[in-house]
């Protein structure tokens, strides 16, 4: 069996690092926003038999240099081109170069994401995120409201969040990096990775949490806390990376072969699902032990 409660200090102090790395990085450089969040247009273009490229559709739009440009193919013959400008003179402009390139070319819809909506939509992911973590730790201490023996339940429901804040925390640092290095962008979907990390982060630190409360009810005066809690992570630590890993791998060929569309959606969800699996085992569970320690040292 291993000791993985005897590793807190470490583990505390790796995440400790990446967290404040990752603050500091939202502070400095922040979210490079796509037009989700900063407004712009959309404009789905039919091509007569099939649609260019993206890289091709990309070139050819490359003098303009439109901030947020980017290329999703729908279908076989209609491409959606998205970019930060609502201005009509920049619409007419970007379909005057596909006009020159692809003479058949027909613009089947424009649409504008106006400034002010983005700015809500922006405000709601936010309390979206927040509201999500308030519900989850309120759930967490109603769950484990029947164990109060050694530590309070409302205990499991703190250290549940903050497990998660750390997951989420450590994603958006790493796409804040992102950003200002490689010009990656957020959108929508990236709230919602957040929000399915959030609730797989959870999943995961409440099956350790359950094992413990089973362990605390069966187990002898003999056997203390710490013990009880670093049985707990051994009898799931199996499970959890199984399950962890089929989802990191199936992650990975969506972010390898799904697409632009879906690539960074996929990227996020596997930054907090490993950080997530990781959380769960050094950090969710080894923070009850840190505050039984704590207890006993007042006492």
């Amino acid at each position: 069996m291993f000791n993985i409660i005897s590793k807190t200090k470490y583990a505390y102090i790796f995440s400790g690092t990446l967290t404040f790395l990752s603050i500091v990085a939202l502070l400095v450089w922040g979210l490079k926003f796509g037009i989700d969040f900063n407004g712009g247009t959309l404009m789905e273009l039919k091509f007569p038999s099939s649609s260019p490229t993206t890289q091709e559709v990309s070139s050819d739009l490359a003098s303009l240099s439109l901030k947020s440009l980017t290329l999703q193919p729908s279908g076989s013959d209609t491409m959606l081109v998205r970019y930060a400008s609502e201005e009509d003179s920049v619409n007419q402009s970007v379909f005057k170069q596909i006009k020159s390139k692809y003479p058949d070319a027909k613009q089947t819809r424009v649409d504008y994401i106006n400034s002010s909506v983005s700015s809500d939509l922006r405000k709601n992911s936010l309390l979206a995120i927040f509201w999500a973590v308030v519900g989850i730790m309120a759930y967490v201490a109603w769950a484990f409201r029947r164990v109060s023996r050694p530590v309070a339940s409302w205990k499991y429901g703190a250290g549940a969040v903050i497990a998660l804040i750390h997951d989420v925390l450590i994603t958006v640092g790493v796409f804040a990096v992102l950003g200002h290095f490689f010009d990656i962008e957020v959108g929508v979907p990236f709230i919602a990775a957040l929000l399915t990390i959030l609730g797989f982060s959870v999943h995961d630190t409440i099956v350790v949490y359950d094992r413990t409360r089973e362990n605390l009810i069966r187990s002898s005066s003999k056997e203390t806390f710490p013990e009880i809690v670093n049985r707990s992570l051994n009898e799931t630590l199996v499970r959890s990376i199984n399950t962890s890993l089929t989802v990191i791998v199936t992650l990975l060929a969506i972010y390898l072969f799904g697409g632009e569309s879906v690539r960074y959606f996929a990227l996020a969800l596997l930054v907090g699902v490993t950080f997530g699996t990781y959380s769960s085992i050094f950090i969710a569970s080894a923070l009850l032990v840190t505050s039984y320690n704590l207890q006993i040292k007042k006492k």
